[in-house]
């Protein structure tokens, strides 16, 4: 059926739409160079006119998507930004997440929202563990992925040893859609077989601002001496012959990645990466809910948030929750439902991000990520739809790996204290648990990074000052039983162990591994989770 066709039936232009969209996300250890290329696919795709370094002078030094202070201090990436730009017609939605390990549970839930994925390797380190961890998120859900090995500008491992790296450390087959020309210090280009096609590389200091030129492939002769393109033919056959052929079916499920060569740095192999997301990443999907599949070609809206950011603008005291629209036609003024609370709210002023810069948005279609401005009524976790009692799933709470203590300098602002941790729960900076005995909060974390972020981020946007101690607590665990009164007994002997989280919930706090061991096997009807989903579990 033509897309003319599609777009005038009933539901075609929902249709039409959805096939026009990439929801995607980068992922990388830290310091492979995913903040560098992000910010090159927003100029390719023309969403922003200067690409800066993260480590350049000046304004220059903050990237475009790094906007909280920490991050522009430190020049990481630890809340997940969403870009949206327009590249060959297609509408791209861009989720750039944290690289750092200490922020897993934010990118696994920003991972909830994408489709596909595109892999960071640097070509000297190759796979390192925080790249295997999240690979291991993207198979638990079967997203698709990209693989750019990076910085091939710098010396760096045989592209064969990266290949077959990949490819035991991952169980997935690998297939070159561009080889380098030479690495490191030889670095001639990269060459596209299936186009036929030849970009040289611009070493540094012949205008790093513009884009290498593709040229066709017999040009390659004039950019490599004899030896080295009699090495670089050799290689390029092998590489091919020790492949498979590209199978989009195969990508698409998750079982093969085609590789892509360059530098983000140097602005080589980003058009042809991009191209990519273009050509094979995948539509948007289909979303698991509690009760059914959602598609996203039907009519109605429905859509999850999977991030709640507070004071984005610290002059508005804003919170904006970040929704991926699942399915149907949004417009703006629409009210949604909302599972959290049952209640109907309308959403006046969506807005488009671009980092700091947003715009009101008039409609959107499965694929899209909006966000609501709200004062806290919205939490992550939350579905929202048209008419449908529905409930995404798959947005889980992780038991924090670091349990700490709360003491606050000035014991007369304890109620702001509370506010502002339970807002900073409600964005999933952390988690938040109330001990049945005593007065201290403690918050749970999986990383010393995020309790840094904790403490800045209490300080610059609630001006309280707060510092975490040792807590006599080294694990959590959600506690539940099938018989009510069991619990009830559970909790009553253990009332030094309990607390509750920002949800009313019991959590059951061991002393050591040894002691949740010892109180699994004593209370064998007792369900000790180590997950728990964010939305509740039935609409």
């Amino acid at each position: 059926m033509s897309t003319t066709e599609a777009a005038t039936r009933p539901g075609g232009e929902v249709e039409t739409q959805v096939q026009k969209r990439r929801t995607f996300a980068i992922i990388s250890h830290p310091d492979a160079g995913k903040t560098t290329l992000t910010e090159n696919l927003l100029l390719k795709g023309g969403a922003i006119r200067l690409a800066g370094q993260v480590k350049a002078r000046g304004d220059n030094r903050r990237a475009r998507s790094d906007w909280m202070k920490i991050e522009q201090d430190r020049g990481i990436s630890v809340t997940s930004a969403v870009m949206t730009f327009e590249y060959r017609g297609i509408t791209c939605n861009l989720l750039d997440t944290p690289g750092h390990e200490d922020f897993s549970e934010d990118t696994y839930r920003t991972l909830t929202a994408a489709d596909s994925a595109i892999m960071v390797i640097d070509a000297a380190k190759g796979i390192e563990a925080q790249t295997l961890k999240l690979f291991e998120v993207c198979r638990l859900r079967d997203v698709p992925i990209i693989t750019f090995i990076n910085k091939i500008d710098r010396e760096g491992q045989d592209p064969f040893e990266l290949m077959d790296e990949i490819a035991s450390k991952l169980a997935l087959d690998t297939v070159p859609m561009i080889w380098p020309a030479g690495m490191g210090g030889l670095l001639r280009g990269i060459f596209d077989p299936e186009n036929d096609r030849f970009v040289p590389y611009a070493k540094p200091g012949s205008s790093p601002d513009d884009e290498p030129e593709s040229l066709s492939g017999d040009k390659i002769a004039e950019y490599l001496g004899a030896d080295e393109l009699a090495k670089f033919q050799e290689e390029m056959e092998l590489a091919r012959e020790g492949s498979s052929a590209f199978d989009i079916e195969q990508y698409r499920a998750g079982h093969m990645t085609p590789v892509y060569f360059g530098s983000a740095l140097r602005k080589l192999g980003v058009r042809e990466l991009l191209d990519a997301v273009v050509d094979f990443a995948p539509p948007p999907r289909p979303q698991p809910a509690a009760s059914r599949m959602v598609e996203p070609t039907e009519p109605k809206v429905t859509g999850f948030v999977f991030k709640v950011q507070a004071n984005m603008d610290a002059n508005h005291r804003d919170r904006i929750a970040f929704m991926r629209i699942c399915s149907g036609k949004f417009k703006r003024g629409m009210r949604l439902k909302l599972s959290s609370s049952g209640k109907t709210i309308g959403v006046h002023n969506p807005i488009l991000f671009f980092a700091q810069d947003r715009e009101l948005l008039d409609e959107a279609f499965a694929g899209d990520i909006i966000g609501i401005p709200n004062h806290g009524t919205i939490r992550v976790g939350d579905t929202l739809s048209e008419t449908e009692d529905l409930t995404f799933t798959g947005i889980p709470n992780f038991a924090p790996e670091i349990l700490r203590r709360v003491r606050l300098d000035d014991p007369m602002k304890a109620k702001h204290m509370r506010r502002a941790l339970e807002s900073l729960a409600e964005e999933g900076v952390t988690q938040v648990f109330k001990p049945e005995i005593g007065a201290n909060w403690v918050v749970g974390v999986v990383g010393q990074l995020q309790l840094e972020v904790l403490a800045s981020r209490i300080a610059s946007e609630y001006d309280i000052k707060v510092h975490f101690e040792p807590s006599p607590y080294e694990t959590a665990r959600w506690v539940t039983a099938e018989d009510p009164a069991e619990l009830k007994r559970f909790m009553e002997a253990h009332r030094g162990n309990m607390a509750t989280d920002r949800d009313g919930a019991p959590v059951f706090m061991g002393k050591s591994a040894w002691e949740l061991g010892y109180t699994l096997e004593k209370w064998p009807k007792v369900r000790f989770s180590a997950t728990r989903e964010r939305a509740p579990a039935a609409a």
